[in-house]
């Protein structure tokens, strides 16, 4: 079986015996009295790779957002949150609702939008607090964070980024050498934003391989999430599993991470000129999350038909689109035989075909996009 549902986007698995060793899994004792081993390092190391002043760690990104957006959104705020955010983001903001603040969503990647909404009776003068996903992977595209961060800083807010997709793939300084950018330290950097009213948060699950999250931001943030965060004083920290694969991840990435990110490129491009070659369209986007759109019962048959190929691909309901999708998750990992054989067996399933309009020659699906995701294909695709 031929794995396209994993995330672990530059292809990082950390087994134990390439990890430096601990004596123990767990403290026993709440984040709040202290991280493990090298916590410290990991998060000063991720400060400088997303681009912000300083950072904390959590186990996941829930526990995070149910702190930090409650936290983020005081009296006299209001939060505007993107359409097309990711449920964990949300699940903070409901929390800040449950409280009293209002919150009001925009349409997807819609700048002029949230402006409008930040005028609408009820939220107007109040101080903005906009939720983001850095990357769509739905449809994507990169959210207009500088556009979305003028509106927020504007109005006295902060811009807070959901980069879980991102962290890892994305970088500063798109060229043909580096498609994805350098570095990995995911939308900030690939947006050229330096702002102490940016606000990170993100997995190190995917891109890095590691199941602990990253809260960065300016350094009096990051205190007072420390200093109330909630999770923090009843949750145990990440284990010391968790840190010590943080670590390597982060000096994996600076060592080998840009060639990982090249590799993962070419596997990409090569998946979308066989789906092109193959007369089946995908949508206009080099992200490592490639996506088949088809009614609901037609996406279904299709997963199923890919599974009796030895595809595992991941079946997705809904998301920023109407359509429901089949999901091929890329990652530097595969092989070129992996992704012959994927687009040979979707090749092989009638019906692999998304709606669109289909830009001639090439078979994929135009968008709109208010970023470039990604520059044009270059080097040699077909390695």
């Amino acid at each position: 079986m031929i794995d396209f549902a994993s995330s672990l986007y530059l292809g990082f698995r950390h087994p134990y015996w390439e990890l430096e060793p601990w004596s123990q899994l767990t403290t026993g004792t709440p984040a709040t009295l202290g991280l493990p081993g090298p916590a410290h390092m990991v998060a000063g190391g991720l400060a400088d790779l997303v681009g912000c002043e300083e950072a904390t760690l959590a186990r996941s990104t829930v526990h995070a957002f149910i702190d930090l957006i409650p936290m983020l959104a005081g009296p006299g705020s209001a939060i505007f949150v993107d359409a097309g955010t990711y449920p964990i983001g949300r699940w903070g903001v409901e929390r800040a609702v449950g409280r009293g603040v209002p919150a009001r969503s925009f349409a997807h990647h819609d700048a002029a939008a949230l402006r409008a909404s930040m005028r609408d009776r009820g939220v107007a003068g109040r101080r903005p607090l906009v939720l983001t996903d850095g990357v769509c992977p739905g449809c994507g595209d990169l959210a207009p964070l500088d556009a979305y961060l003028e509106a927020a800083q504007a109005a006295g807010g902060l811009l807070v980024i959901d980069d879980t997709q991102a962290l890892g793939v994305l970088g500063s300084d798109p060229s043909a050498a580096a498609p994805y950018g350098r570095g990995g330290g995911g939308s900030v950097p690939r947006a050229g934003l330096r702002s102490p009213r940016v606000v990170v948060v993100a997995s190190l699950a995917k891109g890095l391989g590691a199941p602990v999250a990253v809260v960065a931001a300016n350094r009096r943030l990051v205190r007072l999430f420390e200093d109330s965060s909630q999770t923090r004083a009843h949750c145990s920290p990440p284990s010391a599993a968790d840190l010590h694969a943080a670590a390597a991840a982060l000096g994996a990435n600076r060592h080998h991470g840009d060639g990982l990110r090249r590799t993962l490129w070419l596997r990409v491009q090569r998946f979308r000129r066989l789906i092109a070659g193959a007369g089946l369209r995908t949508l206009d986007s080099s992200f490592p999350v490639q996506a088949v759109f088809l009614a609901g019962a037609e996406a279904t048959r299709l997963h199923r038909r890919l599974l009796g190929h030895g595809i595992r691909t991941v079946l997705q309901a809904r998301g920023c689109r109407a359509e429901a999708a089949v999901v091929f998750v890329i990652t530097a990992a595969h092989t070129p035989r992996d992704i012959d054989r994927a687009a040979a067996a979707l090749a092989a399933c009638p019906g692999a075909a998304c709606p669109g309009a289909a830009d001639p020659g090439t078979g994929s699906v135009r968008t709109r996009r208010p970023y470039a995701a990604m520059p044009a294909a270059s080097g040699a695709p077909g390695r």
